[in-house]
């Protein structure tokens, strides 16, 4: 007995102590941002035995943290390490050193010089030795991506010699008119190495057996050169002389060619002409491939700068861009005419196939633009393949067939503005004679060829089918239509054509692919589609889980049917997550490798070994990096993410599950304090955005705000923060956001827990609009926050989407706005769902942020909603940040966007007094002086 009272005396005891423990922890603050650090650039080498990745705080100095698979316990950590990389001969890890932040920062204080700020440094560490190397003043580096162990550090511009103060005589070296500096191509072990100078431009072939680099010009002779190093017998050779430009220089797959561009026109030519050239490096050989003469290049056409170089992997065919040649405009010449005789003006005419803001947003792309050809290199035949009539014919990332895929959506181009669901024209194009055969007029898909080369594919979305065109028969496949399950997107709720799940592979010789419905996966074989079998065997659908292949070599294009397929899985009910195994006819179901309530990504596995690398998270769980193999047995944590966090009043996350008003089940993550007290009552804020459960166990790090609340933030600072799932009926997307935001709110009150005379909301863009319109519906929230609101869908229908240049239409008639019409046709939903004509119903303060160059939503709207409130004489605050976009992009902007919205909620669900800018307002005579964060205890 008084074992058992003793035990309970202890757990008592251990509970207050971590009771008093969390108590203790201090809230977030807003100097907590800088110093959060994020994992990225996880990597390892093809042998699986050395493992690295960058460290990087919010702002301030990062690292690289490099280390044994083995024994990953022992690092080695370069400080400020950047931008690195494995070698091929998996031996050594170089990369750039770039300068500390807090010297960059004061020299920018005292306005230093470009040119006199410290430059970037270049590591290489030697992984079996833990030798470091480092060399000062570095541009840029390259090494082989295939084989090799070498290196090539281009330095940047060295300073001229200083005059010696002690000889009155002497004179400051002249610096030479040239951008080319010190190239250092050396093996990664130094022991042999090679020095050049003044070169502009240099490249590795893949197999590491060549270097090519480009000597710039200098002064006033035309000495500029490309040559070519032999690397095992240090034998430089030079290639071509004397033009002023050599560019685009291109090694074949099996360092067989260089091909590059050369031109001796003036660098200050519009627009130079180029000659193609080829250079066979065994043979030693150079000829002149083509140039605006040569037959069947785009008619009046030349040799385009703007395209690029790229081989067959047989090395067969060179493919290469051509482009119409400069046309002289002599208005545009006419130098008798002064700037101020000129006038500026943009013509709209209705027949333009794009209207002026998009011509205007893609000019210097169109100004760019080349069209693809290629040659034979056997025959010296060129093909034009694409024209003006046809811009894309894609390349494959390794082409190994003499045909692609060509589309154009010109015939339908014209109703772009306001229809981004128009088609597209197919065509399969011949790479022999740029011959094109049409297979699909205004698919409504993307397609694709498939590895074998023996089908195209697409999703098509106007009858949400699966289809396969046999190239051989030219006969259309339909896939899907035998299976009895959606493959469309089953929850989708707007009014455009719901897209697809997409496909996880083709097996072997394509034989057949696998297509993903929502949990499921499917082998359908294009020859044989109603034999279609289920290789998940149903279990996802069963189970709410969703499974989908891993790609773990992105070299292999097919699936080996006889392989293991490793599989990651997620709940969408528990929103849990992890990785299965199954074989493409396993008569079994996937087989469980590990499956947590935690959120998996990022997994990598070594090219030629089983070891892999993932993170793992929760809201806690920093998303850490983690090294196991393909059992996933045993994962093991290697890095240490933010161990300041054990130290702050953090929280937990739980899903919520309610029914909206219309009985539809939903779901929604409510986050609590960490030293939660259910006795106590909270305020809470409300953000929503279309569906946001899915993220239960994602982790959210403290950061100054680009548009929304900081959750983190919040949350430590002893708020409740409840994320709503939304489902929306077409026509209604201001009723929808209410039938499904207040009864998951309600049922959070219902809790107990909640103080619901303190409750806000807040959202941005698509969700500062449901703010807007949700005060115009309810008194409950005491205060409300809405970034980039659109409040009068009457007026932002006929408005432009400046980061894009296109018309807003198609937002109300076929996507996120879900009106579902025009204007004129559905006249009454356009003002029913508009917040502006109903703002005299508001009683809530409202805290708006408009920029006025948001390239999203039209800034005008956010002050519509403040003139209106102004007018009504409610309380509003309006923050307009200069230059600045939809969401904020400069740090600075960012971190007092952050403080105005803790002040602003603070003050109205907490009883903190205001801010002076609350209060007194910012005139603009003040403007630049001060920030007015000071509190009005008055």
């Amino acid at each position: 007995m008084l074992k058992k009272v003793a035990l309970v005396y202890f757990l008592c005891f251990a509970f207050l102590i971590s009771i008093s423990e969390a108590q203790q922890k201090r809230s977030l603050n807003h100097s907590d941002y800088d110093g959060w650090e994020s994992l990225r650039s996880g990597k390892i080498t093809k042998d699986g035995l050395w493992v690295g990745y960058q460290i990087s705080p919010q702002d301030g100095d990062g690292r690289v943290e490099l280390f044994s698979y083995k024994n990953p316990e022992n690092k080695f950590v370069i400080p400020r390490g950047s931008g690195y990389e494995f070698t091929a001969d998996n031996a050594f890890a170089v990369g750039k050193i770039v300068p500390q932040e807090d010297t960059v920062h004061l020299l920018k204080v005292k306005k230093t010089k470009k040119d006199d700020m410290p430059k970037d440094s270049l590591f290489i560490y030697q992984m079996s030795t833990s030798k470091l190397e480092k060399f000062p003043n570095v541009k840029s580096f390259d090494t082989p991506t295939e084989k090799g162990s070498w290196i090539a550090i281009l330095f940047e511009k060295e300073k001229p010699a200083k005059k010696d103060s002690a000889d009155s005589t002497a004179k400051a070296e002249k610096p030479k008119k040239t951008d080319g500096t010190k190239l250092l191509v050396r093996s990664l072990d130094g022991s042999k190495s090679f020095e050049f100078e003044r070169v502009k431009s240099y490249g590795f072939a893949p197999n590491g057996d060549y270097l090519h680099f480009e000597l710039d010009k200098e002064d006033t002779l035309d000495n500029a050169a490309i040559h070519i190093l032999d690397l095992e017998s240090g034998e430089s050779k030079t290639i071509h002389e004397g033009m002023t430009s050599y560019t685009m220089n291109r090694f074949s797959p099996q360092s067989k060619y260089l091909a590059f561009l050369t031109s001796d026109d003036s660098t200050k030519a519009k627009k130079p002409h180029y000659q193609l050239q080829l250079y066979d490096v065994k043979a030693g050989n150079l000829k002149q491939l083509a140039d605006e003469t040569a037959a069947g290049i785009l008619e009046g056409g030349r040799i385009s700068e703007n395209g690029s170089l790229k081989f067959s992997e047989d090395e067969t065919r060179l493919f290469f861009g051509s482009a119409p040649d400069y046309i002289d405009y002599p208005y545009e010449d006419d130098s008798t005419i002064l700037e101020d005789e000129r006038p500026r003006l943009d013509i709209w005419g209705w027949q333009d196939s794009q209207i002026q803001p998009m011509q205007l947003k893609q000019k210097s792309r169109e100004e760019s633009r080349s069209y693809l050809a290629t040659i034979d290199l056997s025959t010296g035949k060129i093909a034009q393949l694409e024209t003006p009539d046809i811009e894309d014919v894609r390349l494959e990332n390794k082409v190994t067939r003499d045909f692609g895929l060509g589309t154009t959506n010109a015939p339908y181009e014209r109703n772009y503005s306001w229809d981004i669901q128009i088609g597209r024209d197919v065509y399969l194009v011949d790479f022999k004679d740029g011959s094109k055969k049409l297979i699909e007029k205004e698919m409504s898909g993307f397609p694709s060829i498939s590895p074998g080369g023996k089908y195209v594919y697409w999703y098509g979305s106007t009858d949400s089918t699966w289809y396969a065109y046999d190239i051989e028969t030219e006969k259309k496949i339909d896939l899907t239509a035998g299976i009895d399950v959606p493959f469309y997107e089953e929850l989708h709720d707007s009014p455009s054509l719901p897209g697809s799940y997409g496909t996880s592979g083709w097996l072997d010789n394509d034989a057949a692919i696998l297509i993903n419905d929502r949990f499921d996966i499917w082998k359908i074989d294009p020859k044989n589609p109603g034999t279609a079998t289920n290789i998940t065997l149903g279990e996802g659908r069963k189970n709410n889980m969703v499974y989908r292949v891993e790609n773990l070599d992105r070299d292999v294009l097919s699936i080996d049917p006889k392989s293991t397929l490793i599989l990651s899985a997620f709940n969408e009910m528990r929103k849990e997550s992890g990785f299965y195994k199954t074989m493409v006819d396993s008569k079994t179901a996937p087989q469980k490798l590990i499956f947590t309530p935690n959120r998996y990504y990022g997994l990598t596995k070594a090219k030629n070994v089983d070891h892999v690398f993932l993170q793992r998270s929760t809201y806690v769980e920093n998303p850490d990096l983690y090294l196991t193999d393909l059992t996933f047995k045993n994962l093991k944590k290697v890095s240490d993410l933010n161990p300041q966090q054990v130290n702050i009043n953090w929280g937990t996350s739980e899903l919520v599950s309610y029914l909206a008003n219309d009985g539809t089940p939903l779901q929604g993550i409510l986050f609590k304090p960490e030293n939660f007290d259910p006795n106590k009552k909270y305020p809470m804020m409300v953000y929503f955005y279309e569906r946001s459960s899915d993220g239960l166990y994602s982790y959210r790090s403290p950061a100054p705000s680009a548009s929304t609340i900081n959750i983190p933030y919040f949350v430590s600072n002893e708020y409740l923060v409840f994320v709503p799932d939304i489902k929306y009926d077409l026509g209604l997307p201001g009723p929808s956001a209410y039938n499904c935001i207040i009864p998951g709110v309600q049922s959070v009150v219902a809790k107990g827990f909640v103080d619901a005379d303190n409750m806000a909301i807040q959202g941005q863009s698509w969700g500062g609009y449901q703010v807007a319109y949700l005060i115009t519906q309810t008194n409950m929230f005491k205060a409300a926050g809405a970034g980039a609101p659109v409040v009068n869908m009457t007026s932002a229908y006929g408005g432009i989407r400046w980061g894009t240049g296109m018309s807003r239409m198609f937002q109300y008639e076929q996507t996120q706005s879900r009106i579902g019409g025009t204007l004129w046709q559905k006249p009454l939903y356009y003002i029913e769902n508009s917040p502006l004509f109903f703002m005299d119903r508001v009683e809530t303060p409202v805290l708006i942020m408009h920029n006025d160059e948001d390239g999203a939503v039209p800034w005008y709207q956010g002050i519509e909603m403040f003139m209106a409130l102004k007018r009504l004489n409610k309380p509003a605050w309006l923050l307009q940040y200069n230059g600045e976009d939809h969401n904020l992009r400069q740090r600075r902007n960012r971190k007092d966007l952050s403080m105005r919205l803790s002040q602003f909620f603070d003050h109205y669900l907490k009883g903190a007094p205001a801010p002076l800018w609350m209060t007194e307002g910012l005139p603009a005579v003040e403007k630049g002086k001060t920030l007015k964060y000071e509190l009005n205890e008055n």
